[in-house]
C-alpha cells in the first residue's frame, strides 16, 4: 500500500505518526471523566406536592391519584410509582431510556397543570424535579461527639465545613444530613428583639455610631420577654419564662442521623458530572487536617461512608489484568516468533493503540470505567493480530534469503488490503453492540465502540509503524540456538498431529457433522435453561437495611427502633 510504503522510505514520519497518537491519546487520557460504570442517565421526573394537615388516606385520594391518572397518559413511561404519606405526596415517573430527560419533563409539567384543577384549592404548588444521575453523595464525612449536642454540631458543620467542602474542585454541592437549626418562633420577640441606630459622637478626629443594643442573645433574655404589658386588669406583666420554658433547641426535628451507635450530623459531598471522583476525594483528604484543627474540643469528624472505594478498586483490577494480559501476549509472541527482535513489532502496536483509543474515547464522550477498560483488556489480544500478520508476511521474505528493506516493501504491498479487510471485520463485529436500544445498549455502548476504535487504531500502526520497524529490526540468521531449534521442532509435530487429525476428521464427515449437530443443540438447550440479568450480583460487603413505621410515628419513636438494628448489626458484624 501507498501509506506503507511512505512510511517504509521516511522512518522518522512513521515515528511521529505514532507519537502523535500517542500524545493525543495520553491528553484524551488526563481530560477523560472517571466513573465506575458508563453514565446512563435515565430520564427519571419526580412530583412532589404537599396538602398541609391531610391524613395520607386524603392525600392518595384527592392528590395522588388524580396526578397519576393525567400523567398515565404520557408516552414513554415505563414505570409510575408514587407514595402518600402525611401532607405529602410523591409520585416518580420513570421513562424508557430512549426518552430526552428534557423532553420528559415537559410532558409531566403540561400534564401536572392539566390535572392542578382537580387538586384541592389549598393544596401548595406541585415541585416538578428531573432526577440527575450525579445528584447523590459519593462521600459522607460523619461529625459525632459526646459533648456537644447535634444542634451544635449542625451549626458547626453548616457555617465551617459545608462551605470549604463546596470549594473544592470537582464539587458541586455539600447537602448536611440531620441538620438542625437555631430558631424562636414567639411574635414577642420580633417587637422586642430589635437593634436601633442611636446616633453618633463626634470628636476632632473621629466620630463613632452608637448603637441601642437591646436584641436578645440568650436564653434568660429571650425568657424576660413581655408578651402581655402590666397595663391590663390585674397590673402584673406577663413574662415568656411565666408561661413556659425557654432554651435553645432545633427548629424542626425531622430527620435524625446516628454514627457508631451516637448521635451524629452528617454532611454530604456531591460530585459535578463531569468531575474525576478520586481527585474529589484526594482534595477532601487533603482538607480535613485543617478542618480537624478548627474543631471544638469534644467533638471528632470521620468520613463515614467512601463509594469512591469500589471505583479505585475496580479500576486498580482492570489495569492490573491490563499488565498481566500485555505479559502474557508477549511470551506468547515471543514463544511462536522466536525471535526477540520480531517480539518488539507486535508488542510495541499495543501501547500505541491502547493509548490511541483514548482519543477515540474523548472524542465520542466516554468515560474511564470499568466497561472501558475491560475493552481495552479484550483489544490486547486483538490489536497485535494486524501488527503479527504484517510482521509474518515480512518476516517469510527474509528468511528466504531477502534483504529486510525490500522485503518490509513486498511483504506490506502483498498483505496491506487483508489487514484493512481485518480490520475492520474486527471492527464491525463490535460496533453493532453500540445501536442496542434500552438500558444494556446504552450501558454497553462504550465497550464496544471502545473495543472497535481500539482495534482500527491498531490497523493504522500495522500498516504504518510495523513495517517500518521490520525494514530496521528483522535481519536474516543462518544459524539458530537450541531454544529455538527446540520450539521450531515443537511446532512442526503439532503441526503434522494437526494434518492427520484433519486427514481423519474428512474421512468420518457424517460423524463430525452428527458431532456438530449435538453440540449446536446442547448449546440451544442450555442457554435456555440458563438464568439472565443485567449484570452478576456483586459482593461488596455491605449491607442496607430499610425499615418504616406505623402512619404517624415520630421521630424519637423510630430513633429508638433504629437503636435497635443498630444492636443487632453491632452483634453480627462478624
Amino acid at each position: 500500500m501507498v501509506l506503507s510504503e511512505i512510511c517504509i522510505k521516511r522512518p522518522v514520519f512513521a515515528t511521529v505518526l505514532s507519537l502523535m497518537v500517542l500524545l493525543v491519546g495520553l491528553m484524551s487520557l488526563s481530560r477523560l471523566t472517571i466513573r465506575e460504570y458508563p453514565n446512563i442517565d435515565e430520564p427519571v421526573v419526580t412530583v412532589d406536592t404537599t396538602y398541609r394537615g391531610a391524613s395520607a388516606e386524603i392525600v392518595e385520594s384527592q392528590v395522588t391519584k388524580p396526578l397519576e391518572d393525567s400523567l398515565a397518559g404520557i408516552e414513554g413511561v415505563d414505570v409510575l410509582s408514587s407514595i402518600s404519606r402525611q401532607e405529602r405526596s410523591q409520585i416518580t415517573v420513570r421513562f424508557r431510556i430512549e426518552r430526552s430527560a428534557d423532553s420528559a419533563a415537559a410532558d409531566v409539567r403540561d400534564r401536572v397543570s392539566r390535572a392542578r384543577r382537580m387538586l384541592p384549592d389549598d393544596v401548595d404548588e406541585p415541585v416538578i424535579a428531573k432526577v440527575e444521575a450525579d445528584a447523590s453523595p459519593i462521600i459522607w464525612v460523619a461529625f459525632s461527639s459526646d459533648r456537644h449536642s447535634p444542634l451544635e454540631m449542625s451549626d458547626f458543620a453548616s457555617r465551617i465545613v459545608k462551605p470549604r467542602l463546596q470549594t473544592l474542585p470537582g464539587a458541586a454541592d455539600a447537602r448536611v444530613y440531620g441538620e438542625r437549626r437555631y430558631s424562636m418562633r414567639v411574635w414577642a420577640i420580633r417587637r422586642q428583639n430589635v437593634e436601633l441606630p442611636a446616633g453618633r459622637i463626634e470628636g476632632r478626629e473621629r466620630e463613632f455610631a452608637v448603637v441601642a443594643r437591646t436584641d436578645l442573645v440568650d436564653p434568660q433574655q429571650f425568657g424576660a420577654v413581655v408578651v402581655r404589658p402590666a397595663s391590663t386588669p390585674d397590673g402584673y406583666p406577663v413574662r415568656i419564662r411565666d408561661i413556659g420554658r425557654v432554651e435553645v433547641a432545633p427548629a424542626n426535628e425531622r430527620t435524625s442521623v446516628r454514627f457508631m451507635g451516637k448521635p451524629a450530623i452528617s454532611l454530604g459531598l456531591i460530585k459535578q458530572s463531569t468531575a474525576n471522583p478520586l481527585e474529589l476525594k484526594k482534595g477532601l483528604l487533603e482538607m480535613l487536617p485543617r478542618l480537624e484543627a478548627e474543631l471544638p474540643e469534644g467533638m471528632s469528624m470521620t468520613i463515614a461512608n467512601d463509594t469512591t472505594v469500589f471505583i479505585e478498586r475496580s479500576i486498580a483490577s482492570v489495569f492490573s489484568t491490563i499488565w498481566e494480559a500485555v505479559l502474557l501476549v508477549a511470551i506468547v509472541c515471543l514463544f511462536f516468533l522466536r525471535n526477540w527482535r520480531a517480539m518488539l513489532v507486535p508488542l510495541v502496536t499495543i501501547p500505541v493503540s491502547l493509548v490511541g483509543a483514548f482519543a477515540l474515547m474523548y472524542a465520542m464522550g466516554f468515560s474511564v470505567n470499568t466497561l472501558t477498560l475491560l475493552a481495552l483488556v479484550l483489544a490486547i489480544g486483538l490489536v497485535v493480530d494486524d501488527a503479527i500478520v504484517v510482521l509474518e508476511n515480512i518476516y517469510r521474505h527474509v528468511e528466504e534469503g531477502m534483504a529486510p528493506l525490500p522485503a518490509a516493501f513486498r511483504g506490506a504491498k502483498e498483505i496491506g488490503f487483508a489487514v484493512v479487510a481485518m480490520t475492520v471485520t474486527l471492527a464491525a463485529v463490535y460496533a453493532p453492540v453500540a445501536f442496542m436500544t434500552g438500558r444494556t445498549g446504552k450501558l454497553f455502548a462504550e465497550f464496544a465502540l471502545t473495543l472497535a476504535g481500539a482495534v482500527i487504531v491498531s490497523g493504522f500502526v500495522a500498516l504504518t509503524l510495523s513495517p517500518m520497524m521490520c525494514s530496521k529490526l528483522l535481519r536474516h540468521e543462518r544459524s539458530h540456538g537450541w531454544l529455538y531449534l527446540l520450539i521450531e521442532r515443537f511446532l512442526v509435530g503439532l503441526g503434522s498431529t494437526y494434518r492427520r487429525v484433519l486427514t481423519r476428521m474428512l474421512e468420518l464427515r457424517w460423524l463430525v457433522m452428527l458431532a456438530f449437530g449435538l453440540v449446536a443443540a446442547s448449546a440451544v438447550v442450555l442457554l435456555g435453561a440458563l438464568k439472565s440479568e443485567l449484570a452478576p450480583v456483586e459482593d461488596r460487603g455491605r449491607v442496607v437495611s430499610i425499615f418504616s413505621g406505623p402512619e404517624g410515628a415520630t421521630i424519637d419513636y423510630m430513633a429508638r427502633y433504629a437503636a435497635q438494628v443498630e444492636d443487632i448489626f453491632s452483634r453480627t458484624a462478624d
